[in-house]
Parts: structure tokens; C-alpha cells; sequence
């Protein structure tokens, strides 16, 4: 019984005289005592920094505001109509500074599409100074690769512009695939905006029995003032305000480069670079109405 009280002494103490520390283990007579229960992790906080700075540290973490809900970001996309902007791929390209404040005034508006025919690159006419970096950054963008327009759903789409695009004369003006949107547009009374030389995609929207779809609408576009002006006027394929007068719309204009923008029910056109601003705020006047 005494050797077995000896051996079951509580604790035995070592000391380890060259570092100076000491380790204490409790022991039995069968082997070593272990602590009944988990071991438990201390929770970690966040501490704070030494105390000339702690109020500003207060400070930063109460101005800092609470993270996003997660999908916010997606919420608000899936939340925006879409608009689809139809540009031209041809040599005659688009102009720059239309197409900036077209792609700027919509894109808080809606979730953009540009799409030209063959999903061909945009090739930028008239760029300056004011717009070069615009241009370049956009160029930047995965957005910026156009889609294929013979691919794009009209149904899919609350609302289409038109920048001003000298180069639509040759192809968007002969487009069959735009001509089939157009006229889902037209059906179902859709927002349409068309902007100076874009004006002349609107003429190849015609009906079966050759009929123009905006016959009896009322719209502008390039005067042959402005036209006449343009080395190549001799070799154009389409007059806009000869063809919208044969096609039994109405056509009007201003002077040449003036502001000028007319609508008509759903459709919004302006004369020239100079009328892209008030038209495309027409159209957002139009959607936001719908």
C-alpha cells in the first residue's frame, strides 16, 4: 500500500537549470493524468493597435460600410432592360463621338448588346483629341467584341439604336437580318433610335408586298445639303430623304449640322452627329414611359 501511494504521487517537478524554464507533468502509477474534454480553440478577434491610435481605428471601422449582399451586382443586371445597338462593319465605319454618347447615355439605363454583321470589329471614324481615350479604353472592354447581328433575337431586346454610321448605307441599309428586327420592333411597338447616316438602315425594313415598315411615319435623317457635302455623294446606293419620301413617310430637316430630332409614336430619328444627344435622350424618355 505504501509503494502504491508513492507512486501515485499528484505531481513530479524537473527543472531544467540551463534554460531556466521548468515542465510540470502529473503521473499515475498507470501512466500520464490527462484533462477530461475537448480542447478548445480561442476564438480569434480583430485587436485593435496601440492606444494613440486607437480611435482612429474606431473610426475607419465604423465609416466602412457593410459589403454587398451577395448577387447584388448580378440582381442589378438581370434587373435592367436590354438595349441593342447595331453598328456598321463597313469601310465608311461609325462615327466616334456618336457612338460614345450612345453607349454612355444607355449603359446605366440598360445591359448593352452591340452587334454588327459578321460580328465584325467597329472601325471608328472622326476620332479626336476629346474622344481617342474613350475609344481606347473601349477597345479594351470584352463587351467591345461585337456580336453577330445575323445571330441576334429581336424578342430578346427592349429597345435598338442606331449611332450615326456613314458606313450604313452599304451594308446595314441592305441588312435582312435588320430588317426582320425592325419589323419585330415595329409589331410590337418597341423603342427605335436612329441617328444620322444610321438613319439609312431603317430602309431595308420592308414588308412582303415591298411596302416600307415607317410608311406614314414621320422622321429626318441627312438633308441632301449635308449628303452633297461628302466626296462619295455621287456613289451613294440611297438618298434617305429621297427614299423616305417615295416610301410614303414624311421627312424633314434643319439646317445643315443643326439639332434636329424627330418622334414619331415609337420611333426616334435625329438629322445628324450633332442631334445624337436629344435623340437618345428621347429614347430613354420612351422606355421609361413604357
Amino acid at each position: 500500500m505504501r509503494g502504491s501511494s508513492e507512486a501515485n504521487r499528484a505531481l513530479t517537478t524537473r527543472g531544467n537549470t540551463g534554460s531556466g524554464h521548468h515542465r510540470v507533468r502529473g503521473r499515475r502509477a498507470g501512466g500520464f493524468k490527462r484533462r477530461r474534454g475537448p480542447l478548445m480553440a480561442a476564438p480569434l478577434t480583430a485587436v485593435p493597435p496601440s492606444a494613440p491610435s486607437a480611435h482612429a481605428w474606431l473610426g475607419r471601422m465604423r465609416r466602412r460600410p457593410p459589403p454587398p449582399p451577395p448577387g447584388s451586382a448580378m440582381s442589378e443586371r438581370l434587373g435592367k432592360p436590354t438595349c441593342l445597338i447595331v453598328a456598321s462593319a463597313a469601310a465608311a465605319g461609325v462615327s466616334a463621338q456618336s457612338f460614345l454618347h450612345c453607349f454612355t447615355l444607355t449603359s446605366s439605363a440598360f445591359n448593352l448588346q452591340v452587334a454588327t454583321p459578321g460580328g465584325k470589329s467597329i472601325d471608328f471614324v472622326d476620332v479626336n483629341e476629346s474622344n481617342m481615350r474613350w475609344i481606347q479604353d473601349f477597345r479594351m472592354k470584352s463587351y467591345a467584341n461585337p456580336a453577330k447581328l445575323e445571330s441576334i433575337d429581336g424578342a430578346r431586346y427592349h429597345a435598338l439604336l442606331i449611332p450615326n454610321c456613314p458606313g450604313a448605307v452599304t451594308d446595314l441599309a441592305n441588312s435582312g437580318y435588320l430588317a426582320k428586327i425592325l419589323q419585330h420592333f415595329s409589331t410590337e411597338n418597341k423603342p427605335i433610335c436612329a441617328v444620322g447616316h444610321g438613319v439609312a438602315a431603317l430602309c431595308c425594313a420592308t414588308n412582303e408586298d415591298k411596302s416600307w415598315v415607317f410608311q406614314g411615319y414621320s422622321l429626318t435623317g441627312p438633308s441632301v445639303y449635308e449628303l452633297i457635302r461628302q466626296p462619295n455623294f455621287a456613289s451613294l446606293s440611297i438618298i434617305v430623304e429621297d427614299f423616305v419620301k417615295d416610301s410614303g413617310a414624311t421627312f424633314s430637316a434643319s439646317k445643315p449640322d443643326a439639332v434636329h430630332v424627330v418622334l414619331d409614336r415609337h420611333l426616334v430619328t435625329g438629322q445628324n452627329e450633332n442631334s445624337t444627344l436629344p435623340a437618345v435622350q428621347n429614347l430613354l424618355m420612351l422606355c421609361n414611359v413604357r
